[in-house]
């Protein structure tokens, strides 16, 4: 492991963990017993949101101490079952080459931010598909890596799992690039929270096809899989541990992920957690400029007044 970089040992360990909370989230939802918690408006949380978190907190504090770990649901009890710690780096990833620049990271540079169910709405509802755990690090404020894994994905095999995994410079894993279609243009945006703001900057973006979907990680799926050209959200509903991973994963294909207004957000250790700009982000091949720019002037006023 010594010969590993930093970023390349936490990435790998995320890895691991992510798919250990997303078995964690299919024995409880098994078990049937989801122990629902409202946290307020639009906000709840489950059993499985606080034993995914426990596992993840727990099993990358263990190996990397010094490094800062923000979780959404905030501190917690860190006793977990042994069976819960991941020990092990996912070796597959770490077969890849670092990029130059991110080979000499300390501790104290990084923030490791996570969802450990990101869609909990949908994951209460059945629409288990929408369900990501989110995993993103970053390194001087700028998200550089991410794991965002599926619990409900069935693979070829039929096994229940999928974990993608992106860092900058190095190019993403775990899913096959797909082309996006040339014939129409096609927006992702969220399936519960929308308002006048949102459904106002669709409106300006005029997309033949609007694909409404839980959670911001299933929502950066759509890119990746080619489902969808945008992702536009023209509220503050998300929070650093939402974008965080989706942003690293996105842009390491050649993507973009910001706020309304183009500006991408910062993940250091003392930031706001809410992501009060929006967000906007594009799949790679999309002129992002051009998506920005069709955003009306009122609608990223509006959202500034707010910031």
């Amino acid at each position: 492991m010594a010969q590993n970089p930093l970023l390349m040992r936490v990435v790998a360990f995320s890895i691991t963990a992510a798919n250990r909370a997303g078995e964690i989230i299919r024995e409880i939802m098994n078990k049937g017993e989801l122990g629902i918690v409202d946290k307020g408006k639009d906000d709840l949380q489950t059993e499985a949101d606080r034993s995914a978190q426990r596992c993840i907190v727990a099993s990358l504090n263990k190996i990397f101490p010094k490094i800062k770990v923000i979780g959404e649901e905030g501190a917690m009890d860190l006793k977990i079952p042994p069976e819960w710690l991941t020990n092990e780096p996912d070796q597959e990833f770490l077969t890849n080459k670092c990029p130059e620049s991110l080979t000499s990271i300390s501790e104290e540079d990084m923030v490791i931010w996570v969802d450990p169910l990101d869609g909990t709405s949908e994951y209460t509802q059945g629409f288990l598909e929408h369900v990501t755990v989110l995993i993103g690090v970053s390194v001087n404020e700028r998200a550089v890596g991410g794991v965002i894994h599926q619990p409900y994905f069935k693979t070829d095999s039929g096994k229940l799992g999928r974990t993608i995994w992106g860092v900058r410079g190095m190019g993403i894993g775990g899913i096959n690039p797909a082309t996006l279609p040339t014939d129409k243009f096609v927006v992702t945006t969220t399936r519960s929270h929308s308002n006048a703001l949102v459904q106002s900057a669709l409106e300006a973006l005029n997309p033949d096809q609007v694909l409404r979907v839980g959670g911001a990680g299933y929502k950066i799926i759509q890119l990746l899989e080619g489902r969808a050209h945008a992702y536009v959200f023209a509220s503050a509903g998300c929070k650093k541990w939402d974008t965080c991973a989706p942003e690293a994963v996105l842009e390491a294909t050649g993507g973009t992920l910001t706020d309304m207004m183009g500006n991408h957000y910062l993940y250091g250790k003392n930031v706001a957690f809410p992501n009060k700009g929006g967000v906007l982000a594009t799949a790679t091949g999309v002129n992002y400029q051009s998506v920005l720019n069709k955003i009306p002037a009122h609608i990223k006023e509006e959202i500034s007044k707010k910031m």
